[in-house]
C-alpha cells in the first residue's frame, strides 16, 4: 500500500517534493471488529488505526504537512503548543527537517508524551492552568501569537482556526476511508474539534473526485467534562458552547476553548451527523475492552469514538448493518500512567520454575 499522504495533492499544501518531510505516515489499517461490533449488534464496525503512525498518533499527518511547508518557506524555528500528540509529532518531523522545536505543554500532559518530545530534541515548557482554565489558555495563546509575529514564524496548533495548512494533512484520513470503504458513519473524538472538521472537509473535497455512492455522516464525540460541541450539535445550535474549564481526565481532549467549534457544529449537522457526550468512565471501559477483545491498545482519547458509538446504538441512531468507522487516534503507550491508575492490573510476580508450573496448572480452564 502507498503510505504517502502526498498522493492526495488536492488536500495538501503546495510544497515541492524536495521540501516534503515524511516518516511513513498515512496508509493506516482499517480493522474490521471481530468482537465488539457483533456484541453491539453491528455487522460492519471498523477501527481506523491511527495509533500506527510513526510517532503513535494521527497528528503525524498534521506534522508532515506543516513541517514540510515550514521547510519550504525557510523557517528554522518552530514554536507550538501541545497536550501531547501534536508535540510528539512536531518534535519528530522538526528533527527530520533540522528545525529547532520549542513546545508549550498543557498542564498535566502525560509524562510519556513529554519524554517522547524531549527525546526527539524538543524544548518543553509546561504552563500551570494551560489547557484547563479558559482564561489562562487564552492568555498563553495571546502571548504565543505575539512571539510568533516577533520571530516571523507560524504558530502550528492542530486546529483550522490557527493552522489550516497542517490540518490539510489530517483530511487524508477521510480520503483513505472513502477510497477503501465508503462508510455510512464516522465517529470522531473531539477536543478543539480539528479532527472532526477535517473528516467533514476531507469528505467534501475528496468526494468530488471519487463520487461515492453515499456521503458519510460525521459524528462528534466529547467527554462530558469538555462538552463544547456535542450537545450543541444534538440540540441543533448554530455554534459551540463556551465552558470555563475542562474537567475530563481524558488526556488530549482537555480543550476548553472553542477553536473550531462553530464550524464543527455546522459541518456535523450538514453531514447528517450528531453530537455524543460520554462519561470518562465509559471511555476507560471501552479502552479496556478494545485491548482485551480486539487486541487494539489505544490511549483513552482513542476509545472516545467507540464510547460515543455505543450510546448511539442504544438510542438506535445508527443502522445495525451500516458501515461504521471509529477513529482510534493514539497509542496506549502514550499514557501508561492511566493504565496503572485505572485498570487494577496484577502485580508482576517472580516465581521459581516449579512455582511457574503450579501456577499455570492452577489456572487451567
Amino acid at each position: 500500500m502507498n503510505t504517502d499522504i502526498w498522493k492526495y495533492v488536492g488536500h495538501m499544501p503546495d510544497v515541492s517534493p524536495v521540501h516534503r518531510i515524511s516518516l511513513g505516515e498515512g496508509g493506516t489499517p482499517l480493522l474490521r471488529s471481530k468482537s465488539i461490533g457483533p456484541s453491539l449488534g453491528l455487522s460492519n464496525l471498523y477501527f481506523k488505526l491511527e495509533q500506527l503512525n510513526p510517532t503513535g498518533s494521527y497528528k503525524d499527518r498534521f506534522a508532515a504537512a506543516f513541517v514540510s511547508l515550514m521547510k519550504a518557506q525557510g523557517h528554522t524555528l518552530c514554536i507550538a503548543t501541545s497536550s501531547g500528540n501534536t508535540g510528539a509529532a512536531l518534535s519528530a518531523y522538526c528533527a527530520a527537517a533540522g528545525i529547532r522545536c520549542v513546545l508549550v505543554i498543557v498542564d498535566g500532559a502525560p509524562h510519556a508524551k513529554i519524554r517522547q518530545m524531549q527525546l526527539y530534541g524538543a524544548e518543553t515548557i509546561m504552563v500551570s492552568g494551560f489547557g484547563k482554565d479558559t482564561a489562562v489558555t487564552d492568555e498563553v495563546f495571546g502571548q504565543l501569537r505575539l512571539m510568533a509575529a516577533e520571530f516571523r514564524v507560524p504558530l502550528p496548533v492542530s486546529a483550522y482556526a490557527f493552522c489550516p495548512e497542517g490540518m490539510q494533512g489530517v483530511q487524508t484520513i477521510m480520503c483513505e476511508l472513502l477510497d477503501e470503504l465508503q462508510p455510512r458513519h464516522v465517529f470522531s473524538p473531539s477536543g478543539g474539534g480539528g479532527l472532526t472538521l477535517a473528516m467533514a472537509y476531507g469528505a467534501e473535497i475528496h468526494a468530488r473526485s471519487i463520487k461515492p455512492d453515499i456521503m458519510p455522516s460525521i459524528h462528534c464525540v466529547q467527554p462530558e467534562g469538555n462538552d463544547t460541541m456535542a450537545t450543541a450539535i444534538r440540540s441543533g445550535a448554530s455554534g459551540g458552547i463556551a465552558i470555563p474549564s475542562s474537567t475530563t481526565e481524558v488526556s488530549g481532549l482537555q480543550v476548553p476553548g472553542l477553536l473550531d467549534a462553530d464550524l464543527v457544529v455546522q459541518a456535523c449537522l450538514a453531514s447528517g451527523g450528531n453530537g455524543h457526550v460520554v462519561k470518562d468512565e465509559e471511555v476507560f471501559h471501552w479502552q479496556r475492552l478494545m485491548a482485551q477483545r480486539e487486541g487494539v491498545f489505544c490511549e483513552p482519547a482513542g476509545a472516545v469514538a467507540l464510547a460515543g458509538l455505543a450510546g448511539a446504538v442504544r438510542r438506535k441512531e445508527v443502522g445495525l448493518d451500516d458501515k461504521i468507522v471509529c477513529l482510534v487516534t493514539g497509542s496506549g503507550f502514550k499514557d501508561m500512567l492511566t493504565v496503572e491508575r485505572r485498570f487494577g492490573l496484577p502485580d508482576i510476580q517472580t516465581l521459581t520454575p516449579d512455582q511457574m508450573v503450579n501456577h499455570i496448572r492452577s489456572t487451567e480452564h
